[in-house]
């Protein structure tokens, strides 16, 4: 039964979303009603995401030990591609979390993408699409979640990449949303390609694809690092750290429930939750872990620091999820993958819960700049109570969710320092640390200064009466908000670590199995959260109007376009990739197609003359017969006498 229950887990929204594309687009009727179509599609988008969560919830109550479930699908050669699934309690609370974080979005969206009060045109005539793609997503990334196959498990990576290009690019009337959606699948497929190295090296090695046996199988040292470090790529790509982070933040172009469908529980969680998946190989290979760790580091501070610096609500979110995922894959590196799958639970509430309420307050405004905003807090008190939550579990303020699985990153990475117990040098787990460290205080203080700019102060737009948002998008907030404030507690609950510790060390003590640390270490964490948000407020204390960000001065252009690190990637990478496109196209174009055209063009100027050869007068034709024959006479007269 378990095994038809994690079968069913991808299977259920995966049927909703097939039935979902077969629908026509939505239309208003005559009395401004919701035609068929719409019903139909939110009837599907919802009862897929609920049956979903039903089906994981069952799977979290029901799995202890691992299960695994496989049939053979193809074999080449003695090379074993199965279909199957990999089932523990790793797997189910990460799906319990995508499919109750793709609810919440269903719902929301419904009340979202209906004509607002700054809307010109009908927003929701491709609600079906749109809802059936949600399912779709939502499906793939169970499916990485749940599969036993590393090729099952890279079908519903890549499926998540066509997904995510389909929900960014929704809004066609946004210009950047095209090119934002192409920017995503182009750079996340760069990574795919080192991912699907990867798992060719894996399964070649081992002479099977199934999870299992690639992680029984006695790899050689040079294979097993080379494979890891292209799974890295897909991971970077996936996962947007560094140098493939550059797709992130210009995914905002898309509705604001795909973002939070995209940064709290999907793609950009399958990257984290790929490698603790397969853990085991990468502490055989410690390069691979030292990469991590330097990447991890570059990203959480680089996505810090831009986040400082941000006029936009949603692309401060943006840069802060790129530096939460630097946490996570900084836990990896150095030897602590519970903490950093407790990291990314955690993370999937708080993040869905902020991105939900930004919605909210984009809905209310009809703007995402922050210097266009103010004063929110008395008319839209839900919204604002709903944020201060979620932006005080994303800064670690006690006793919020992301403070404790935040606190249980930091304290790994310092005794992987400090003592060196990680699996990679201990200079990884001094630059986790310390990068980790300065991210507490810069997090804080990005998180002060958006709440301040956006609820408090005087409103900047005063002709407008922004209100709370209606029932359907108001209670996925305010659900949200429970487990972004009450999760970190399951950090002390035997029943928790033990599902989050087993699947990657199932031989530790008891004793060491700690997601949460109580002590003096704590300390240090909550002055650098104070010591950021003061800063933050002392500097909208001496202006309300004013941006806390002008105290960066000269720094703050170059925080705000990330170190301009996408215009050396523009620079470096894209204009001579299509420089070297244009001069392939013309090679084509006038080389090849040239050759190929003059061929056709000289048959064609020989075909001809010999056509007016053909019709030639009969005096002319047979002079030039005699011609020939005297000519083939004479041949034959000369080669007979020189012989």
């Amino acid at each position: 039964m378990t095994g038809v229950l994690g079968a069913a887990l991808p299977a259920v929204p995966l049927v909703a979303g097939l039935l979902g594309l077969l629908l026509p687009p939505a239309s208003k009727g005559a009395t401004g009603g919701e035609d068929a179509a719409r019903r139909a599609a939110i009837g599907l988008g919802v009862a897929g995401a609920a049956g979903a969560l039903l089906v994981a919830v069952l799977l979290l109550v029901r799995v202890g030990d691992p299960v695994e479930t496989s049939t053979s699908w193809i074999d080449l050669g003695g090379l074993r591609v199965t279909l199957g699934v990999r089932l523990d309690g790793v797997a189910a609370l990460v799906a319990v979390a995508v499919a109750a974080v793709a609810l919440a979005v269903q719902v929301y969206s419904v009340a979202y993408l209906r004509r607002g009060p700054h809307d010109d045109v009908e927003v929701d005539h491709r609600y079906p699409p749109y809802a059936a793609q949600i399912s779709l997503f939502t499906a793939a990334m169970l499916l990485v979640v749940v599969s036993g196959d590393l090729i099952l498990l890279l079908v519903g990576w890549e499926v998540m990449g066509l997904c995510s290009y389909l929900l960014i690019a929704h809004d066609r009337r946004l210009p950047e949303a095209p090119a934002a959606a192409m920017k995503a699948f182009l750079v996340t497929r760069v990574g795919d390609v080192g991912f699907l190295l990867g798992i060719a090296l894996l399964g070649v090695s081992a002479g099977s694809f199934r999870i299992a046996d690639v992680l029984a199988h006695d790899h050689a040292t040079g294979t097993l690092t080379a494979a890891c470090l292209l799974l890295l790529a897909g991971v970077a790509g996936k996962s947007a750290q560094f140098p493939l982070h550059t797709w992130l933040p210009d995914a905002m172009a898309g509705p604001t429930p795909i973002s939070a469908l995209i940064h709290a529980a999907t793609m950009v969680a399958a990257g984290v939750y790929a490698v603790t998946r397969l853990y085991p190989l990468f502490t055989q290979a410690p390069v691979s872990l030292a990469v991590l760790g330097v990447l991890a580091s570059i990203t959480l501070l680089l996505g810090a620091l831009a986040a400082t610096a941000q006029d936009d609500l949603k692309r401060v979110l943006a840069w802060s999820t790129v530096s939460q995922l630097g946490y996570m894959t900084g836990a990896l590196a150095v030897g602590a993958p519970a903490a950093a799958l407790f990291h990314l639970l955690t993370h999937a509430a708080f993040k869905a819960l902020l991105f939900l309420a930004a919605g909210a307050v984009i809905h209310a405004v009809g703007t995402t700049l922050l210097s266009r905003m103010g004063g929110l807090r008395r008319s839209m008190p839900v919204t604002f109570w709903c944020t201060l939550i979620g932006l005080g579990a994303l800064a670690g303020v006690p006793p919020l969710s992301g403070f404790w699985s935040k606190d249980g990153v930091l304290a790994a990475a310092e005794a992987a320092a400090l003592d060196g117990t990680g699996p990679a040098p201990a200079w990884v787990g001094w630059l986790v640390w310390l990068a980790g460290l300065l991210g507490v205080l810069l997090t804080a203080a990005y998180a002060t200064r958006l709440l301040l700019r956006a609820f408090f102060g005087e409103p900047r737009l005063p002709l407008l009466h922004p209100h709370d948002p209606p029932a359907l998008m108001r209670w996925p907030v305010l659900l949200l908000a429970v487990p972004a404030t009450l999760l970190g507690l399951a950090g002390f609950t035997q029943w928790f670590w033990h599902r989050l510790f087993f699947p990657t060390a199932p031989a530790l003590a008891p004793g060491d199995q700690l997601l949460v640390h109580l002590g003096p270490a704590l300390l240090l964490p909550i002055v650098l959260v104070l010591a950021g948000a003061g800063l933050a407020w002392a500097g909208w204390r001496r202006d309300p109007a004013a941006d806390p960000a002008r105290a960066l001065g000269p720094l703050r252009p170059v925080f705000a376009s990330a170190f301009r690190l996408d215009d050396l990637q523009h620079t470096l990478v894209v204009r001579p990739t299509t420089a070297l496109a244009r001069v392939a196209r013309t090679g084509d174009e006038v080389g090849v197609d040239g050759l190929v055209e003059g061929v056709g063009r000289g048959a064609s100027a020989l075909g001809a003359g010999l056509a007016a050869l053909h019709r030639a007068a009969l005096p002319r034709a047979t002079a030039a017969v005699l011609a020939g024959a005297l000519l083939i006479g004479l041949a034959a007269a000369l080669i007979g006498v020189s012989s």
